[in-house]
């Protein structure tokens, strides 16, 4: 995998960033030196191409899921990522996924096979268009979640849909609505809060 590894400050936190459709490892590179200069940083370029567009796992249509590719390419990222922590010397549990759109879905899939593993991410216009079997143990995760009012990708039932997948299983939600699928100033000022607090 194509990524760019950056350590600012040794023990600090990790952003593992996951760019949007049609992103690189560069998408959010300025979003993380905005929310914390200090952390460290793991950036990841999807694999999968759509028209040229870089993603993190493949799609039947806006919205439609191909589950099999997503499951195969969440646990090949679980494993690239557990590689890097040991090859940078960083702890899994130090990681924050930071996530804006595609790269928020594929981040809430490793979140929902580990939740043991993963406990903080900023999910950034998320969509997950599927019902859980019974709820997962989300009782350690700290999640920021940005939601859009009229987004023309992600209905509105469906974001109150990810902010309940983790509420159910008893995460710590933090949640703002911005306008559209989008990842405004506001938003990141939010984030930036709820990191420090």
């Amino acid at each position: 995998m194509e990524y760019i590894y950056k350590e600012n400050k040794k023990d600090a936190p990790v952003f593992v960033l996951l760019h949007g459709t049609g992103g690189s490892e560069t998408d959010l590179l300025p979003l993380a030196q905005v929310l914390a200069p200090d952390y460290n940083v793991l950036s990841v370029r999807g694999e999968v191409k759509e028209n040229g567009m870089n993603r993190f796992f493949r799609r039947l249509g806006e919205g439609n899921y191909d589950w099999e590719d997503l499951e195969v390419r969440s646990e090949a990222l679980v494993n690239f990522i557990k590689d890097k922590s040991q090859e940078h010397d960083f702890s899994l549990e130090d990681v924050i996924f930071v996530g804006f759109s595609n790269g928020s879905n594929i981040a809430m899939h490793m979140m929902i096979n580990h939740p043991e593993t993963f406990k903080k991410a900023m999910l950034f216009a998320p969509l997950y268009p599927k019902n859980l079997e019974g709820n997962i143990d989300f009782s350690k995760a700290e999640i920021f979640l940005s939601l859009g009012k009229g987004d023309p990708i992600v209905p509105e039932e469906q974001s109150n849909h990810v902010i309940d997948i983790f509420e159910d299983g008893n995460a710590d939600v933090t949640s703002i609505w911005v306008n559209g699928h989008s990842l405004p100033s506001e938003a990141v000022e939010h984030g930036r809060a709820w990191l420090n607090r």
